[in-house]
């Protein structure tokens, strides 16, 4: 494939460069980690040279993915955690997933008042260009006072447990800030989880619910999504 002009500055192709991306937001894996691979791969790169290619490729691959992206499903989870302290502030993490698992959207703040969860509805909106026909939360009052002005149609179910779907969803986010030892800012914490969400819907199938040979086939036209953004001019 021909090279993309992104990558004229850097020494090394975008085969290994998306390699190292994906390596980054598929596994639980540092830097140190994704290094000691490609070196056993004969690829010589120092880890912080890994760290750059992500900040620089990961948003942008985030971003084309997006735009071939299926539509999300008409059922939206929502929910919010706090994350490890940055800067001796307590931050919150916002979540939205479909009824499949596949994440929405994500949003990093300060606060889980009513301000943070409307400017998250407004977010998620903007983005879908459409509204859900019933959303689920936890009993946080922020949600409701929010969907009354914003979404006064939309169904809201607020029961017990109703929520897990969502509450699942944070357990990767929670191991790969384990293993990154927490986030150093919120500007980080926002442009890695955002593009670890994404590469995890293009390679999340439900193994568990298909027959292996639809199993392959996903995989195989996923890694070829991959490649696409890679290469894409």
């Amino acid at each position: 494939m021909k090279k993309n002009n992104d990558y004229r500055s850097f020494r090394y192709p975008p085969e290994i460069i998306g390699y190292a991306v994906w390596l980054c937001h598929r596994f639980t894996l540092s830097f140190r980690d994704i290094e000691d691979l490609l070196t056993h791969r004969g690829v010589i790169v120092s880890y912080e040279a890994i760290r750059l290619w992500c900040i620089r490729f990961g948003p942008s691959y985030a971003q084309r993915l997006r735009k071939k992206s299926h539509r999300f499903g008409d059922h939206w989870y929502l929910d919010e955690i706090s994350t490890a302290t940055i800067h001796g502030t307590r931050m919150y993490l916002w979540r939205a997933v479909d009824q499949d698992g596949d994440l929405i959207d994500v949003l990093v703040q300060k606060r889980k008042d009513q301000r943070a969860a409307k400017r998250f509805f407004r977010k998620m909106l903007k983005r879908q260009g459409t509204i859900p026909i019933p959303i689920t939360t936890d009993k946080l009052r922020s949600y409701a006072a929010v969907k009354r002005k914003i979404m006064p149609s939309v169904i809201h179910c607020q029961d017990r447990y109703a929520n897990n779907r969502a509450e699942v969803s944070h357990q990767p986010t929670r191991q790969q800030e384990h293993q990154m030892r927490g986030f150093k800012s919120m500007k980080q914490a926002q442009r890695f989880l955002s593009v670890h969400g994404v590469v995890n819907n293009l390679f999340r199938f439900g193994r568990h619910l298909m027959r292996a040979c639809h199993y392959r086939m996903f995989r195989v036209n996923a890694f070829s999504e991959w490649q696409r953004v890679i290469f894409a001019c």
